[in-house]
């Protein structure tokens, strides 16, 4: 976790490391150490709460990353639009500033909670918990939660959502898998975002990408998807039903009972990157 970008430290977790707060001592000659793996499991506390406050409502939550500009809130548009109208959804926008991409949302008709992360370059558990507040849960099918854009610190938070969906854009290039493996090995599924620059920007190879992602021994599908021309939406749309269906069928196995705290999601939580340097310069 890098001390420059400020995600030691965000506005969800700060109370844990103020005077009084639970994590405010820790054993002598360890202090940063001891301070980070603590945030760490109180951040992963408080994501099985969260996820367990979703399976309690039966609502799919789904958490969409990728760099800056990658398409994340155009793709949120698209689906909006041609997402079956009886799939109630709801957005958690995170972003360092402005209220932007939540007003786009919000112009849809859809309930959008912006979250201002300040100086931290990712969503943690516990910005989603506070931002629960606001979202009456028994009204929505679907939350989606559109991470700070940034391809290296997102991917080790647990937020409680039970899916993670990373975009990859055609005008990045079809090595990010290889330069930012954390990120595409935590994804369920990879988007080649902004497929109509294809024959344009003829240097992305999407079997360049799909190699990549093998090599870092990702087994998540991808698809080739435009929200400009809508190709590859219907791939998309039918994912994200069948993962509705999915929970459902689990949820029915599986009841979720007050008090239960039940953790089903799949990914080791990969923090080895938060003790290297992966900020690979393009």
């Amino acid at each position: 976790m890098c001390d420059t970008c400020g995600c030691n430290i965000t506005h969800g977790n700060e109370s844990l490391i103020r005077p009084g707060g639970k994590l405010a001592k820790t054993e002598s000659g360890r202090e940063a150490v001891s301070v980070l793996h603590s945030l760490l499991h109180e951040n992963d506390h408080t994501a099985q709460h969260n996820r367990q406050h979703f399976d309690q409502h039966n609502v799919l939550a789904i958490n969409l990353m990728s760099s800056p500009g990658a398409g994340k809130t155009a793709l949120l548009e698209a689906t909006i639009q041609q997402l079956d109208p009886s799939i109630r959804i709801a957005v958690i926008e995170g972003d360092l500033e402005t209220e932007n991409d939540a007003e786009r949302i919000r112009k849809h008709g859809v309930k959008a909670i912006q979250i201002a992360t300040g100086s931290a370059c990712h969503l943690d558990a516990h910005m989603i918990h506070q931002a629960l507040h606001n979202l009456d849960l028994s009204e929505f099918d679907i939350v989606f939660i559109e991470n700070v854009g940034n391809l290296v610190c997102p991917a080790s938070f647990d937020l409680g959502q039970h899916h993670n969906v990373t975009l990859l854009s055609v005008p990045e290039g079809d090595d990010k898998p290889a330069k930012y493996p954390v990120m595409f090995r935590t994804a369920d599924l990879v988007m080649i975002s902004k497929s109509d620059l294809l024959p344009i920007l003829d240097d992305f190879k999407p079997e360049n990408a799909r190699r990549y992602l093998r090599d870092i021994a990702s087994t998540a599908p991808v698809i080739e998807l435009s929200s400009k021309n809508k190709a590859g939406m219907p791939l998309w749309l039918d994912w994200i039903e069948q993962q509705l269906a999915a929970r459902k069928a689990y949820l029915q196995e599986h009841p979720v009972s007050a008090g239960h705290h039940h953790h089903e999601h799949h990914h080791a939580h990969e923090h080895e990157h938060l003790f290297e340097h992966e900020h690979s310069h393009d």
